[in-house]
């Protein structure tokens, strides 16, 4: 049997792994499906069509599934699909997602999300993110992987942030980040690569002077965003091992809207 404190009211209908540990006075309802080895602590409430992954560890007071903070929400089932492995600590808020957006708010594998993390309806976090404290997602965020938000970075509705980019504390962002960049201010600005974070995960020194070009041609050759597209596009000919970190950018640029831009 899982186990499930005295003090805790899981909702029969609920589908808990016999492995799940539930602290006291946790609230779950009956929409909810949490896998094998996730530890959820005291006074949480998982409600909403909510599904979460193996060996999360879930600290005391987090609110997960609520309903999206959107006025033209009208009870439609939508959902939160979280993980596997994921640490979700103390005053995290995850809302469902809402029908206009895909109905589903998404958090990957391998997360670490800080004290009072908010994410809004149909946000989409994919793997190996970190968020500090206090890190404030609005609606339609998408954040790529083993990004890094310093605390209390702050993030418009539908912008993305690309893989491996990094924020500076206190960081606004009204436009997209591209991977690699990191930012600070408010709003934010580029101030270089997170070569430090790329070195730790291994990027080689070929790997490495190649996004460093690619910031070049994005923020210090004074070409429009159209023009330095091409260039990157021309980095994968002649850089096969970075091939995929050229991919990454255009794809991401190639999404980018004229409206929105990105992070200058």
């Amino acid at each position: 049997m899982s186990s499930i404190h005295p003090s805790a009211i899981v909702d029969p209908a609920a589908q808990i792994d016999a492995s799940v540990t539930v602290g006291p006075y946790t609230l779950i309802g009956p929409h909810v499906r949490i896998g094998a080895g996730t530890t959820v602590g005291p006074h949480c409430v998982i409600e909403g069509h909510t599904t979460i992954g193996a060996d999360n560890r879930i600290f005391q007071f987090a609110s997960l599934g609520g309903v999206p903070q959107d006025k033209k929400y009208a009870g439609e089932p939508c959902e939160l699909v979280i993980g596997n492995r994921n640490t979700i600590r103390e005053f995290t808020t995850f809302n469902i997602g809402s029908p206009g957006g895909g109905g589903i708010t998404r958090v990957g594998d391998d997360n670490w999300l800080m004290a009072y993390v908010h994410l809004a309806h149909d946000c989409q976090v994919g793997n190996h993110t970190t968020f500090a404290n206090n890190t404030q997602l609005a609606g339609h965020v998408v954040v790529g992987d083993y990004a890094i938000l310093g605390g209390f970075t702050v993030v418009h509705q539908f912008v993305r942030i690309g893989a491996h980019s990094f924020t500076a504390m206190c960081s606004l962002l009204f436009a997209d980040l591209p991977p690699f960049v990191m930012c600070q201010g408010q709003p934010a600005q580029a101030r270089s690569m997170n070569f430090e974070g790329l070195r730790r995960r291994g990027f080689s020194a070929e790997r490495l002077a190649v996004v460093k070009t690619m910031h070049r041609l994005l923020y210090r050759d004074e070409l429009t965003l159209a023009q330095a597209r091409d260039a990157i596009a021309d980095l994968s000919q002649n850089e096969p091992e970075s091939k995929s970190d050229v991919l990454e950018m255009l794809s991401f640029l190639e999404q980018t809207s004229p409206q929105r831009g990105i992070v200058r």
